[in-house]
């Protein structure tokens, strides 16, 4: 069922442009009569004319409402100068409201285009339907038509055009939720690395459980890919890596190891490398970011490890990586586990909790119980000496001086960080990134 209603009317020849407010009339009559429609929420968009104010032109716009009163309550007009801030706009007050269903009707000439920016500014959790509004210019009105056209792919430069428009729009808006913050670790020399872990705050992702610096796309989040690559644009200008050149590991939770420059696995949750400026980074919302560093054979790693890669030893294999193909010692690899969720905070069912019991008891707490606490950090501490790792060679929560720690609870900071477990299934993501300077 449509949850909502996006009337585009941003491009209309400028003789209908000054005749709008009957336009809108007619078109809301129509809906009525030919669409079957009963969304709450109904949208238009229109361009923002020169010499004109927005909260005027809305005020103009909303009398043609009269005898529309099942609609007029949940009516919104959208005026920008461009269209991709008006649909940012409405993409807004739909997620706002957490609409998901969206009935778009708008001339068919515009369709085309419309689609490829709901291609760019949305993600799969959205459904969309496109009605074909017709223009006829002789009478000054609008149809509804009743029959659907397949349209033509754009032209390659005028999608190129419409993404330039984008990126551009998304690089002007303000960030949010304060300054963008890396949290870096002392151990790892910043003469020969490059390094941090990334906070909440400094993007624009505006979605509560996503703001502001969300690093992660996904078909069933709402956050889109071009965000994400603005946060991420916005991030590698204030830590100094190139974002093209720039390796996230494809998260299995497993145990696989990418080598940069070799046959890249479809999936793996470690990524090592040897080259300068090639920055490599794991995600974590509650998993650990792991980083790797040895600054004697300059080579440096990264793993997303939870309690399933914990368990399947993916920091061993990651440093194992480093040992086989770059000739690392063991004794001078330097292990950095970024922020993550703690013991205070994170339960297991009993049956998964009994592999953690079984590399170290005090791996789990109230083991009794029916889904006891685990304390992946320790699992994965233990499990990087055990590899031949130095102790000293490893930061974690275990450290004692708070103004060196970097391994914060994230699901007991929401103020700087992001928690699936916190937040559920629409939850932000945070990185942990490395690379060796030139």
């Amino acid at each position: 069922m449509v949850e909502a209603v996006l009337i585009d009317l941003f491009s209309l020849p400028a003789n209908l442009q000054n005749n709008i407010h009957g336009l809108l009339h007619n078109t809301l009559e129509a809906i009525e009569k030919c669409s079957s429609i009963h969304a709450l929420f109904v949208y238009v968009m229109c361009c923002h004319r020169q010499g004109s104010e927005r909260k005027g032109e809305q005020e103009f716009l909303l009398a043609a409402l009269r005898g529309f009163q099942s609609l007029k309550r949940g009516l919104e007009v959208v005026c920008a100068q461009t269209t991709v801030a008006a649909l940012y706009t409405v993409k807004q007050r739909l997620d706002e409201k957490d609409l998901s269903i969206i009935k778009v009707i708008l001339p068919t000439l515009r369709k085309d285009l419309m689609k490829v920016y709901i291609d760019h500014l949305f993600t799969a959790v959205y459904q969309f339907e496109f009605e074909d509004l017709q223009v006829v210019p002789d009478s000054e009105s609008l149809q509804i038509s009743e029959h659907q056209h397949e349209g033509q792919t754009l032209p390659s430069q005028d999608v190129a055009l419409i993404q330039s428009e984008i990126q551009m729009y998304l690089e002007s808006l303000p960030s949010l939720k304060g300054e963008l913050t890396i949290l870096r670790s002392s151990l790892i020399p910043d003469d020969i690395f490059l390094h941090g872990f990334t906070t909440r705050t400094g993007g624009i992702s505006y979605i509560p459980t996503l703001s502001s610096c969300n690093l992660f796309s996904s078909s069933k989040r709402r956050d889109p890919q071009v965000v994400v690559k603005e946060n991420l644009r916005r991030l590698a200008n204030a830590a100094g890596f190139n974002p093209e050149a720039f390796h996230r590991v494809k998260v299995d939770h497993a145990n696989a190891v990418c080598i940069m420059g070799k046959t890249e696995p479809d999936n793996y949750d470690g990524i090592v490398t040897d080259r300068k400026g090639v920055t490599l980074a794991a995600p974590g919302a509650d998993c650990i970011p792991v980083l790797f560093a040895d600054p004697v054979r300059r080579a440096c790693g990264a793993a997303h490890s939870g309690w399933k890669g914990t368990l399947l030893g993916v920091s061993m294999a990651t440093v194992n990586a480093m040992v086989s193909e770059y000739g690392c010692n063991m004794r001078d690899i330097l292990v950095v586990l970024g922020p993550s969720v703690g013991p205070c905070c994170y339960k297991l069912p009993h049956e998964s909790a009994k592999e953690f019991h079984r590399i170290d008891p005090k791996c789990v707490r109230q083991f009794d119980s029916a889904s006891p606490y685990i304390d992946i950090r320790r699992a994965t501490r233990i499990l990087l000496e055990r590899g031949g790792i130095l102790p000293e060679n490893i930061q974690d929560d275990s450290i004692t001086d708070q103004k060196q720690n970097i391994t914060f609870c994230t699901a007991c900071h929401p103020d700087k960080f992001y928690s699936h477990f916190r937040d559920g299934t629409n939850f932000g993501t945070q990185i942990g990134f490395i690379s060796i300077k030139d």
